[in-house]
């Protein structure tokens, strides 16, 4: 009787342990060559993926401008050993985008760097064109084949098929005890036979209590890790103001509303007196029409048809959306005025958004990654640290000066 009922559930235990272990490693795999989060991470920063320009040119069409897939993964892994190697190409594109050195990612994977760029080949719909595609393409999506829906279906049948081989067993082997005149004492159940096999296999439970507080600590660490970061926070604002329409298709420069970004800590948010500078004759927007440029007019009190402020003023309750800890010191001055970064760098193309989103981790760990990968610009133009600069060009010679090799990553720099 044993030998009909334990046998099979070996091979199911074995079959569940399989199909589990398997799912870990796909999903690992899968993981670490995820390319959108590598782009989002890597390239984001300077590149679109259309054809607008942030701090490099659109990556919309590269396939077809570049030799080769091959030439491209070199150019990502080391611009620089490309351009020294006098390769025409890059010379070119070298020149026309104002001889401006990309970041080296010596660090990226050859397998990260192929998922990278067939990413960029084949980018996914912005999410308006998703809404706008057929209806019948929406809906074989809806219907499509969830991976880890189907592997827990099946672990789940498998473990219903045990339970019930197990339930048969337990009733014959008690009505054998029975017949036999056995006390009830011998008489075996699930949770007797349970200890019964941790008992005889100590090793075994151990294992398997390691593998689970394993993974209890490592869900754990990940959702500490997780506290406080609000990539993708994309909060409804009291006006919906739409970057689009002014920094992208207007070509507003963002210091117009964002005074402050050269002068100081804080880049500011605009008063209403601004927003009237334009929309004292600008009534109608190409979106909204008057609805939203009435909330402005509402907000200054400013009366439309006698053309005078005559009502009463009240604030717009703006919704910040890029917030840092209390702990930590940032200076858009320091980053925009000295260190030449473009506003994308940390605020993602605001140019095709129409209300922001956080598009970026700001993690300490991503920050530190930006400072070893970002050149020191102004490194032979600036008599004030001409010394300096030139003790670090010694230092490391042959070698890009990035912000990490001025003490960039110094626990006091930011936190203090």
């Amino acid at each position: 009787m044993d030998t009909i009922f334990m046998i099979p559930q070996k091979k199911l235990l074995a079959i569940i342990s399989f199909l589990f272990l398997s799912f870990l490693i796909n999903f690992n795999t899968a993981s670490a060559q995820d390319a959108e989060k590598l782009f989002k991470q890597n390239c984001a920063v300077c590149h679109s993926l259309g054809k607008n320009k942030v701090v490099g040119p659109g990556l919309e069409g590269v396939g077809s401008r570049v030799p080769n897939d091959a030439w491209l993964a070199k150019w990502i892994k080391n611009n620089v050993e490309v351009l020294k190697s006098g390769d025409a190409y890059a010379a070119k594109i070298f020149a026309e985008n104002n001889k401006g050195s990309m970041t080296v990612f010596a660090d990226l994977k050859d397998n990260e760097i192929t998922a990278l760029i067939a990413y960029i080949k084949n980018p996914p719909k912005p999410k308006e064109e998703a809404v706008k595609s057929s209806g019948s393409a929406a809906k074989e999506e809806e219907k499509g084949v969830n991976p880890l829906a189907v592997l827990i279906g099946i672990i789940g049948f498998l473990v219903i098929i045990i339970g019930v081989l197990r339930g048969v067993r337990h009733t014959l082997q008690n009505l054998q005890n029975e017949k036999e005149g056995k006390p009830e004492e011998d008489a075996i159940g699930p949770w007797k036979e349970i200890k019964n096999w941790m008992a005889f296999h100590k090793r075994t439970v151990a294992v398997i209590a390691l593998f689970l507080l394993g993974g209890v600590l490592s869900a754990t660490w990940d959702g500490l890790m997780g506290i406080g970061v609000y990539e993708g926070y994309h909060p409804t604002q009291p006006i919906a103001f739409s970057h689009k329409i002014h920094a992208g298709d207007n070509a507003i420069n963002c210091q117009y509303c964002h005074s402050g970004v050269e002068r100081s800590k804080t880049a500011g948010i605009p008063t209403v007196n601004v927003c009237m500078n334009c929309h004292k004759g600008i009534s109608k927007g190409p979106v909204t029409g008057t609805a939203e440029i009435a909330k402005i007019y509402e907000a200054a009190g400013w009366n439309a048809e006698k053309g005078i402020y005559d009502k009463p003023q009240k604030p717009i309750e703006w919704v910040k959306v890029h917030n840092l800890p209390d702990f930590v010191f940032f200076s858009h001055q320091q980053h925009v005025k000295v260190g030449k970064q473009e506003c994308a760098s940390c605020h993602g193309d605001v140019k095709v958004m129409t209300t922001v989103q956080q598009m970026k981790p700001l993690t300490m760990g991503w920050c530190i990654d930006c400072h070893k990968k970002t050149e020191v610009p102004g490194m032979k133009d600036n008599p004030y640290y001409e010394s300096l600069h030139k003790k670090l060009a010694e230092k490391y010679k042959g070698q890009p000066i990035t912000v990490d090799k001025m003490g960039g990553i110094e626990c006091a720099k930011c936190h203090y």
